[in-house]
């Protein structure tokens, strides 16, 4: 472990809405913090986020790109864009380690989100973002009534089909031969207007205007107009492992209503934490909350 950089009251690994809107906060009440960032998010391909109030369809990449603009004007916050590769527990605080650099801090804020494991469709990434998608939440309302198409092969399927049939009735789940969706479900969606399909997906087809369909192993193309994919969701921790962090089914981490973890002192905001609606506008309020929390153990109240 090399000698600290520099010291500070937070360290936040992760730059997206939860990790900025933290450091923000935290700079306001006076803490001296440093964001870490790869800056390798993955709604990079995403060309319009939704939902987030008066910034609505806006380029994820820009809402971020503003958001460490106005962190960066308090003297008290600083950014930088190295990826953290360990964080280990030092006497009464932590030092965080960057590239060749390390960083002490008295509480460490973990915001890094998850990786997104897709499918395996050799044309899936010429078209996400723009007309396939994975956060109905975020994309949905663009495809109100129109064909659209479910491909996944999770446990879930069908309650995400379910939700994803209150935009547009005229669905398509394609388990991909893989996805286990009982008599009982199909029979529920089919009473929604949502079919089920249980071939095997061979890739998505499209043009310049975007998708146009989901082709089967079989040969046959099903004309849709969109798609959303349910992945396999990774959070990305690997630097925390030696900290013994408590973790749920799903490998994201355990943390209180306040964003505690089971370790005093680090803390964790975002998709990283137990999977819930994956929108940035609550990731960015996980932050806030996360940041109050962060301020008051400091102070020990």
């Amino acid at each position: 472990m090399s000698d600290p950089a520099a010291s500070y009251d937070v360290v936040v690994v992760g730059a997206g809405p939860a990790g900025l809107s933290a450091a923000l906060n935290l700079a306001r009440a006076r803490r001296t913090v440093v964001v870490l960032d790869s800056n390798r998010p993955r709604n990079a391909a995403t060309l319009k986020s939704h939902g987030y109030l008066s910034r609505d369809g806006i380029s994820p990449l820009e809402l971020r790109k503003l958001g460490r603009e106005e962190l960066e004007a308090y003297p008290e916050a600083s950014y930088e864009k190295i990826a953290v590769s360990a964080i280990e527990r030092a006497g009464d605080g932590f030092v965080v380690t960057a590239g060749a650099k390390s960083f002490a801090a008295s509480a460490v804020l973990i915001a890094t989100g998850l990786t997104e494991v897709m499918p395996v469709l050799p044309s899936l990434r010429t078209f996400y973002g723009t007309s396939v998608h994975s956060c109905m939440e975020c994309d949905a309302y663009e495809y109100a009534d129109r064909p659209i198409a479910l491909i996944g092969e999770t446990y879930d399927l069908a309650y995400r089909a379910t939700l994803l049939s209150q935009w547009s009735r005229d669905l398509i789940v394609f388990t991909n031969g893989v996805a286990v969706i009982s008599e009982a479900d199909e029979a529920a969606l089919a009473e929604r207007g949502v079919t089920v399909d249980r071939r095997v997906v061979s890739d998505v087809a499209g043009d310049r205007t975007g998708l146009t369909g989901i082709t089967l192993a079989d040969g046959g193309t099903v004309p849709r107009e969109g798609a959303f994919i349910r992945p396999v969701y990774a959070p990305k921790l690997d630097y925390a492992a030696s900290l013994g962090l408590d973790l749920d089914v799903d490998g994201c981490l355990v943390v209180d209503a306040f964003g505690r973890t089971n370790l005093a002192g680090v803390y964790a905001a975002g998709d990283s934490t137990s999977p819930g609606p994956q929108q940035l506008i609550v990731a960015a309020g996980a932050g806030g909350r996360v940041a109050a929390t962060i301020n008051r153990d400091l102070l020990g109240l």
